[in-house]
């Protein structure tokens, strides 16, 4: 098992995609190759960048890798904001992908402070 597996933020990650699956399933047809892929897509990047870092060897590299999944998180809430104010998604799954975001950004913010803090 990759010590990736370990992290809560790659955990948390992978459920944040999983529901924004579930969310994005009811998205109406004209939207499937806007922002259900857009979305489904910067949610499967989190956890993969994650996973990825955590396979380089130097510290430098994995802290890269992080900032391109908190890269990504930017990117999904901002579609999460767009779906919402388009009315694709109701306020409670709003609120469930958006919390699950911002929770997973927190998490990336403060490994990302972590691995700073190792290479001083």
């Amino acid at each position: 098992m990759g010590p990736h597996k370990n992290l809560d933020a790659w955990r948390k990650s992978i459920q944040l995609v999983d529901e924004i699956y579930r969310v994005t399933r009811s998205f109406p047809q004209d939207e499937l190759f806007c922002l259900v892929t857009q979305m489904r897509r910067a949610a499967i990047s989190i956890p993969s960048n994650i996973a990825e870092g955590y396979g380089r060897s130097s510290n430098s590299e994995v802290i890269r890798f992080l900032y391109n999944s908190l890269g990504s998180s930017n990117e999904l809430d901002t579609q999460i904001i767009l779906s919402r104010r388009q009315s694709l998604i109701n306020d409670v799954d709003f609120a469930i992908v958006e919390g699950l975001n911002d929770e997973v950004h927190k998490m990336l913010q403060s490994l990302i402070y972590v691995r700073k803090r190792q290479q001083i």
